[in-house]
């Protein structure tokens, strides 16, 4: 995934953050064209394509916001920012789910918003229109987790990532069509790699929420920090602030806690 924002992010000089995001979501699809080809239409059997709509809209939502505010923030910043989504679930699913509101969960949220003020430093650093692009893509994509939880106790891993490139399909070229702009042969070749490597990282965290705790999952994910902060410093000369690792750290170390403590309570029910 960090490699795809990487070329991501290389694309966005010449092609418009929307156009981006159509393309992610359809050569991520075509990717699948084998498993077509060798199971048919099973992968196609859902019986909660309700669900696989909704997971869509807000997926779409957020790489949209995402791919836009990546246009004018550090790579490592904005995954930072981006590290927030979890705790955006956890305050949705109080509210929605009506999961109890405990003294560690409220800590933790309280960490993760401290993690969150550090990278952004308002007052300090200018909080520009990317970053709120950012703020809300990882809000909507807090929410898709939501649904890719529960998706994921019913659906394969490749048909709920199948249903989310087809889906986000047609929802990301009505924003497309009017920037449209037509990509030469390199920018077609690494528009099929940006397809690919979402495809295939989006089929591996599906993979690993059926087959491992999010527990396990969670600190593996602080992991995108240093891979775009390796990409941005040897690609586009980006060095990362100490607001940047500082506020990451925490925001890391709450959703961390807060996976370590539900296990915890799971266990005890």
């Amino acid at each position: 995934m960090s490699a795809m924002i990487t070329v991501v992010r290389y694309l966005s000089a010449d092609l418009h953050p929307f156009q981006l995001a159509f393309f992610r979501a359809f050569f991520g699809f075509l990717v699948f064209t084998p498993f077509f080809i060798q199971q048919g239409l099973a992968p196609l059997r859902t019986k909660r394509l309700g669900l696989h709509g909704f997971r869509a809209i807000l997926h779409s939502t957020s790489v949209i916001l995402f791919f836009y505010g990546l246009t004018m923030t550090p790579l490592a910043k904005a995954i930072s920012i981006q590290f927030s989504a979890p705790l955006f679930a956890s305050v949705l699913a109080i509210f929605l789910l009506g999961e109890s509101l405990r003294f560690g969960r409220i800590a933790a949220l309280s960490v993760g918003f401290i993690g969150t003020l550090v990278v952004l430093r308002p007052g300090i650093v200018a909080i520009e229109i990317g970053t709120i692009a950012l703020l809300v893509a990882a809000a909507m994509w807090g929410s898709a987790i939501i649904i890719i939880k529960s998706l994921a106790r019913t659906e394969s891993s490749t048909t709920m990532t199948i249903y989310s490139t087809l889906l986000m399909s047609p929802i990301t070229l009505i924003f497309a069509i009017p920037v449209w702009q037509h990509p030469d042969l390199g920018q077609i070749i690494l528009l099929l790699i940006v397809g690919a490597l979402a495809s295939a990282g989006h089929l591996a965290l599906a993979t690993a929420m059926k087959l491992a705790e999010v527990t396990a999952l969670t600190p593996v994910e602080f992991t995108k920090l240093i891979w775009v902060a390796i990409f941005g410093f040897l690609l586009f000369g980006e060095i990362p602030d100490w607001g940047v690792w500082v506020g990451g750290a925490l925001i890391f170390a709450a959703t961390t806690y807060m996976s370590l403590r539900e296990r915890q309570l799971n266990g005890k029910n």
